[in-house]
């Protein structure tokens, strides 16, 4: 149920008034919604909110997903809504506070929305154009200060990665853990690899429920560190001064060069393919996720998972004895909750049975590794465990 803090890095990028095309007048004849409020598609029509506006005006602190909650059932399904194709969904422009979103609906019935940028005392017509505003101004498609921190840090590392990285030796004073403002010493560190770095210590092993193949090793991030002054060689120890520190930090924990942030710029949308998976870990320490926790997923690159897929998360599925005990809720010998002629082989009941399984929440994907990837939980009925299953939704 914890909820992961972040820091807000950079604004990801979503979609321009003038990418997304301005949305057909409303009909003369059809000038409000249909009674049922959904655009009629016999395979997955769009659904409305009970009380969709008709407008809405943008401001600071929304995200895509949150504005097209207030029009859709289904607000990761906002791509179509907006009548973007794949390009535009794989290459999204920005929208900003002060924008007004407009809810019309084409002849057959089919819901559109709209941007008008904002311009005091002026409607502007859309059409292509670029902002001149930074992009950090932009609304964000989810929220990014809760990913942020997730961006840079390797996360997962192959089997040995971090045995063979550069390694700390010694701390200044003899010192057994250091934190923020203390020095290290560490062999290993390349000058051409630049002079930021990460702490790392070897996490958990992440397994698939399933079929028990590792999928990889959590890389469990310690802090940052910025070197004062190169080692003559690979075995001559530099000095590193820790700026950041997220735990202590030991004698023999591992460096990796820092990378860069970027926030991901795809569009949330459902895998092109039915893929089904499972919740191996909850970043955090933790059992249990909520809205806004991120965990890990037994699905990666090698199942075609990108950035941006929306994935649906099912609980249930235990399996449970149609009997129950002689002495109640503590245990005993087992007894038939149903008479002898309605059990297996007679009445075609089973000693135990499968509960069918539901729909928990909704996750949107924003890192992926070969064999695994990171999620930001989007919405949750109940907590989300590990063990639960994701698949499309």
């Amino acid at each position: 149920m914890k909820k992961i803090p972040g820091i807000l890095l950079i604004s990801l990028a979503v979609i321009s008034a003038g990418k997304i095309g301005t949305a057909p007048a409303q009909d003369a004849a059809n000038p409000a919604a249909p009674a049922d409020k959904s655009y009629a598609d016999k395979d997955n029509p769009l659904l409305l909110t009970k009380d969709a506006p008709t407008t809405y005006t943008v401001v600071k602190g929304d995200t895509l997903w949150d504005i097209s909650g207030k029009f859709l059932k289904e607000p990761w399904r906002w791509p179509e809504i907006w009548n973007m194709n794949r390009d535009q969904i794989k290459n999204p422009h920005l929208i900003y506070p002060g924008d007004i979103v407009k809810l019309s609906f084409q002849a057959d019935g089919k819901p559109v929305l709209s941007i008008t940028p904002a311009a005091p005392g002026v409607t502007s017509k859309l059409s292509p154009r670029i902002r001149a505003e930074a992009i950090d101004q932009a609304i964000p498609s989810i929220p990014s200060r809760v990913i942020g921190p997730f961006l840079t840090a390797p996360l997962v590392a192959e089997e040995g990665a971090l045995r063979s990285a550069p390694q700390i030796i010694a701390s200044e004073d003899s010192r057994v853990v250091v934190g923020a403002g203390n020095l290290v010493y560490a062999v290993g560190l390349k000058p051409e690899q630049g002079t930021k770095w990460q702490i790392y210590r070897p996490g958990k092993t992440l397994v698939n429920p399933a079929t028990r193949e590792v999928l990889g090793y959590e890389a469990q991030f310690l802090g940052e560190a910025k070197v004062n002054r190169f080692g003559e060689g690979m075995t001559s120890p530099s000095t590193l001064e820790i700026v950041k520190s997220n735990q202590e930090i030991n004698r023999g924990d591992r460096l990796m060069p820092a990378g860069n942030a970027t926030l991901p710029q795809y569009s949330p949308r459902a895998p092109e393919k039915k893929v089904k998976g499972n919740v191996i870990s909850v970043v955090g320490g933790v059992s249990e996720a909520a809205q806004y926790s991120v965990v890990v997923l037994s699905l990666g690159r090698r199942e075609s998972m990108e950035v941006g897929h929306v994935l649906a998360v099912q609980t249930g599925g235990q399996v449970v004895s149609t009997r129950v005990s002689d002495k109640g809720s503590h245990g005993g010998l087992l007894t038939p909750l149903l008479p002898d002629s309605w059990r297996a082989g007679t009445g075609g009941v089973p000693p135990e049975v499968a509960l069918p399984t539901e729909r928990n929440g909704l996750l949107v994907v924003f890192r992926v590794f070969d064999r695994v990837s990171y999620a930001l939980v989007m919405s949750s009925k109940r907590p989300i465990k590990v063990g639960d299953s994701v698949q499309t939704p």
